[in-house]
């Protein structure tokens, strides 16, 4: 076993090596923001859709873009707005005079990349146009059933103020999501580094295909072969199990402050995700670090905690935290 885990390492490390180009070329227009665009390819390398979180200006709608650029695949943007509709974002059935008959008009869903930039915008009869989409890799216009190319990945961006007017998305449409990433501010240096970029030059570089979508969807198929340890991967469905039963790992004091606990999409995704992390480290097997890195996207989200835990401040991202503190590392 030791000697097929050495042979797929030494595979994996000379396979990833695009990954590298990609950061590279985003790091031409991107400042910063390294752990965003890692958690955006282990969305690309798993199939997994990405949740954007923070504050307007936090270059998430410049880093989707540019990383679309960088992969030689189809690319569309939509702006959520109150006035969107299901329509505008799958396509509908329209008359063909021609031939007297309806056709399908397919809408900006058919494409590789999405980007739903303010996906809480829009009413929740929009969102629920993404779930088929989502889940499915398919769009049903009329009574035909289309399906999507491959690699399609949803990333979307949400904006944590100004919630007057907007549409929290439910959690089983949030659920959908692989990872939830909440972006942060840059720090001085980089603030300075971003200043000079932009002010210096009259446009940014122009970004330039470094990997095929093909290589993509080669690297989608190594991550599900890079090694996970029989005991990681109960590890990672201890983690899970601690969302719901938390008395069960001697953490009793939670039992309060959690409604409801993770689904079993967040044990598919940890494990893909911690294999993901693995392979832009360019590594051909998981360790525990893997998995707590990549813990606290897959599951603050999923872990619901109740109306106390608020009251108490007591947020879901402290759970996770307890949870990866109390529960024995393999």
């Amino acid at each position: 076993m030791d000697t097929e885990v050495a042979r797929l390492n030494e595979e994996i490390h000379e396979q990833s090596a695009f990954v590298e180009r990609i950061s590279d070329e985003l790091k031409k227009v991107v400042v910063g923001q390294q752990y965003m665009i890692d958690r955006l390819l282990i969305g690309m390398l798993t199939g997994g859709h990405v949740l954007l979180e923070g504050v307007p200006g936090l270059a998430k709608t410049l880093t989707v873009k540019s990383l679309a650029c960088c992969i030689d695949s189809a690319f569309q943007r939509i702006q959520f707005t109150p006035d969107l509709l299901p329509a505008d974002l799958i396509g509908t059935m329209i008359f063909d005079q021609q031939t007297r008959n309806f056709v399908p008009r397919k809408g900006p869903v058919f494409t590789n990349i999405l980007l739903a930039d303010e996906i809480n915008r829009a009413p929740a009869k929009v969102q629920s146009a993404l779930l088929e989409a989502m889940q499915e890799h398919q769009v049903t216009i009329g009574d035909t059933s289309y399906p999507l190319t491959e690699p399609f990945l949803v990333l979307a961006t949400q904006n944590p103020i100004e919630q007057e007017g907007t549409y929290p998305l439910p959690e089983a449409q949030i659920d959908r999501f692989m990872l939830m990433i909440r972006v942060d501010y840059p720090t001085r240096a980089e603030e300075r580094q971003i200043m000079d970029l932009i002010t210096e030059q009259p446009s940014l570089p122009k970004l330039q295909p470094v990997v095929t979508r093909d290589d993509i969807l080669e690297a989608q198929k190594a991550v599900r072969s890079v090694y996970l340890d029989e005991k990681l991967k109960d590890y990672i469905v201890d983690i899970i199990i601690a969302t719901r039963t938390p008395e069960q790992f001697g953490m009793r004091s939670l039992r309060d402050y959690i409604e409801f606990g993770a689904s079993p999409r967040a044990t598919i995704y940890l494990n893909l995700a911690a294999r993901a992390h693995a392979y832009i480290n360019r590594r051909g097997y998981v360790t525990p670090e893997d998995i707590k890195s990549v813990a606290y996207d897959v599951l603050r989200h999923r872990v619901i905690v109740t109306y106390e835990a608020e009251a108490d401040d007591y947020t879901s991202e402290r759970v996770i935290k307890q949870l990866l503190e109390t529960i024995d590392v393999p």
